[in-house]
């Protein structure tokens, strides 16, 4: 079941899928605000979430919309990506490892699709439209979630795949130390946490001397408690798209062509 259950029509332009561990999300993007021009639809995931399962339920969500067949589709993976192969797996199943993405829900859709890693399309999403839009120079985006994602953005070009997340800092993947899913499962009080977030951000600072650092992720909503405790040189600063970055992420990339191959 999804929350729309009637195709709609709309002008020609990109299209974004994002692929998570518990829900496949999609809708067409207006790329000159960098806005979902349609509700957006979500479906569940399905378990096992094997490629042939998983590139159907995307064909079910692109088929819910009056797209024409020529419109760019991009989709967000939570997984290394290069050059649209898989070469790990997040909160889907093993069996993606080694897979093109963008050939397996390009055969299932009948359409071009451009695979990106998910962190990677939200940041990008960010410094178009969100809250690096217009930073030039070195634009570091980092998710704070259940892990930690990253997205380095240099004079406009995607670096792809950083995975700042498993940085191995004072012995210990930087993630499940720092990621929000540590401070709810620790219990840690803000200031604790902030005392993590400034050991991991001075590490990654040092390796990559930013000029800005936005910082994304469900708990960026609650980021007056937490980045005024951090004490760096780099400006950082809190996400501006939120939920829709990785849709827009991935359809600007899409109708980009791709920074990627």
């Amino acid at each position: 079941m999804t929350d729309q259950t009637h195709p709609q029509r709309h002008p020609s332009g990109a299209f974004g899928i994002d692929i998570g561990g518990s829900g496949i999300k999609g809708a067409p993007v207006d790329l000159v605000v960098g806005e979902l021009s349609a509700d957006r639809v979500r479906i569940p995931t399905p378990q096992p979430a094997t490629p042939d399962a998983v590139a159907a339920t995307v064909a079910e969500l692109v088929d819910s919309f009056d797209l024409p067949r020529d419109v760019p589709v991009g989709v967000t993976f939570p997984a290394v990506i290069q050059h649209g192969v898989a070469r790990s797996a997040a909160n889907v199943d093993d069996s993606w490892i080694g897979t093109d993405v963008s050939k397996v829900v390009a055969k299932a859709t009948g359409r071009q699709v451009l695979a990106v890693n998910d962190a990677d399309a939200a940041g990008y999403a960010e410094t178009l439209f969100g809250a690096a839009r217009g930073r030039e120079g070195t634009v570091l985006v980092v998710t704070l979630g259940t892990g930690i994602g990253s997205c380095l953005v240099v004079d406009g070009a995607l670096v792809p795949n950083t995975e700042l997340g498993h940085l191995e800092i004072d012995g210990h993947d930087a993630e499940s130390r720092a990621a929000d899913s540590a401070r709810e499962r620790e219990d840690l009080s803000w200031d604790e946490w902030a005392e993590r977030l400034q050991r991991y951000f001075r590490v990654v600072e040092d390796l990559l001397w930013p000029d800005l650092i936005v910082v994304g992720g469900g708990v960026s909503k609650k980021h007056q408690k937490f980045l005024p405790l951090l004490d760096l040189r780099t400006p950082i600063i809190p996400a501006g798209l939120r939920n829709a970055a990785g849709i827009v992420g991935a359809a600007a990339l899409a109708a980009h062509g791709t920074v990627l191959d």
